[in-house]
């Protein structure tokens, strides 16, 4: 993963980072304040039921003592919102044709409703006391009790929404205020992403959550720092002793190359040696290039490469039938060293010539690619999913030579330059291999 990418998806968790604390204070704005006014609203109807029903049993106790006491008359009632009505035995019948909800109605306080003559509903309790000889009705009208308790429940939706709201401005005040020195070490930590000495962090932070955190990725750089800088200069070592001794063999193969009295089996080996010292300066350039993570430039013919490296793998094949063809002719120049695209070919064809017993190898050049055939033993599904895996070596490589880390390395090269490798099975038998250049690398 690059870095751009890294700083995107760190970004990416900052914004939902601030956006969980925000829901949270809006989750729990909203559930509180439904809470409390849910309680509140039970807490009220409750109350004002059970004062209401105290009223009414009281009244129709004390209606019921003053009819007994003047039978004669019927008895005002003590509230003067409650209407009473008494019916006798001879009017049950009656009652059961004119109101056949209240004869159905046993003794204790109902909760009734209707609509009026013009169609307005209304609401009220009704106190039933029946006995053999009169039934008592006590009525409180409830519909301004009703009409009140909705303007109340609309009183508590709007709280909801009032609260809710300021629970998401609180939210977004706290987010930004807990976020805001996250996103300042993200922000210093990415300005000192391009230093080879990043800047301490911890100073600027104090000593809290974040400041720790600060003194952790100190830490971490400077552990990190040393290391890459231990791996630079192994790597600078390495190059340079590595370099020496090859130069010495170069130097001492073409003195001895330059004798005109070399017999033709001498040659043969000096060129072998030339071609080795050669390949091993290539591998040790293009392993450079990758433990920097660096571009080289320059203008690599592809066909005199293919070319050479095919004269190479003549003079190797010993008695084997194998033929080793070049197609296609193409002029396909890419920016980018001849070690580069040296190791890169090279590792494709010198596998195909390994793993091919007979036959031919077909180096095909095309407009922005080079095709690698071969008619080899072809490729199982478990070689072409792990083939580029290093230390992995195919199926067929029996006790062939090679640590398996050749397509490795190739893999490594193609991600630095931006190239692609693909390796599938060929049509018939064998295996195809192409090479693909950028467009900014390759002009054909």
């Amino acid at each position: 993963m690059r870095v751009p990418e890294r700083l995107a998806r760190k970004r990416r968790y900052r914004r939902r980072l601030r956006s969980r604390i925000i829901l949270s204070f809006v989750l729990l704005g909203f559930g509180l304040t439904t809470l409390f006014a849910f309680a509140t609203n039970w807490t009220r109807n409750r109350v004002e039921n059970a004062l209401v029903e105290d009223v009414m049993n009281k009244n129709i106790n004390e209606y019921a003592r003053r009819f007994y006491s003047n039978p004669g008359e019927n008895p005002a009632v003590p509230v003067e919102q409650i209407r009473a009505r008494v019916v006798k035995r001879d009017r049950f019948e009656a009652l059961r044709v004119q109101q056949p909800d209240w004869y159905e109605l046993g003794d204790g306080i109902h909760n009734l409703s209707g609509v009026d003559e013009e169609g307005n509903s209304f609401a009220y309790k009704l106190a039933v006391r029946k006995t053999p000889d009169e039934w008592f009705f006590l009525a409180y009208d409830m519909t301004q009790t009703v009409r009140g308790e909705e303007q109340f429940n609309r009183a508590l939706y709007g709280s909801v929404i009032v609260f809710t709201l300021l629970s998401l401005l609180v939210g977004w005040w706290a987010a930004s205020r807990v976020m805001s020195p996250v996103s300042e070490l993200a922000r210093r930590l990415q300005a000192s992403g391009d230093s080879t000495q990043p800047e301490p962090l911890a100073l600027h932070f104090p000593e809290d959550e974040v400041g720790q955190l600060a003194s952790a990725l100190d830490d971490y750089a400077a552990r990190l720092t040393d290391v890459v800088q231990r791996d630079r200069e192994f790597n600078a070592d390495v190059s340079h002793e590595l370099r020496t001794p090859l130069a010495v063999v170069k130097g001492a193969v073409e003195l001895l190359l330059s004798k005109p009295d070399l017999d033709e089996k001498t040659q043969a080996r000096l060129l072998r040696i030339q071609r080795a010292e050669q390949q091993c300066t290539d591998l040790i350039s293009a392993l450079l290039l990758l433990s920097r993570n660096e571009r080289g430039h320059g203008a690599t013919d592809v066909q005199r490469i293919a070319e050479q490296l095919l004269d190479a793998h003549r003079t190797q094949l010993g008695g084997k039938p194998l033929a080793l063809r070049l197609e296609g002719g193409r002029e396909l120049v890419v920016d980018a060293p001849e070690s580069a695209v040296n190791v890169a070919l090279g590792n494709l064809i010198g596998n195909a010539v390994k793993y091919t017993t007979q036959g031919e190898v077909i180096v095909r050049l095309l407009d922005d690619a080079v095709e690698v055939i071969d008619s080899g033993p072809g490729l199982s599904a478990e070689d072409a999913a792990r083939l580029f895996e290093r230390g992995y070596r195919g199926t067929h490589a029996e006790h062939s030579l090679g640590g398996g880390i050749g397509l490795s390395i190739v893999r490594r090269l193609c991600a630095l330059y931006e190239w692609q490798v693909r390796v599938v099975p060929g049509e018939e038998r064998g295996v195809v291999a192409t090479l693909t250049f950028s467009a900014a690398n390759a002009a054909s």
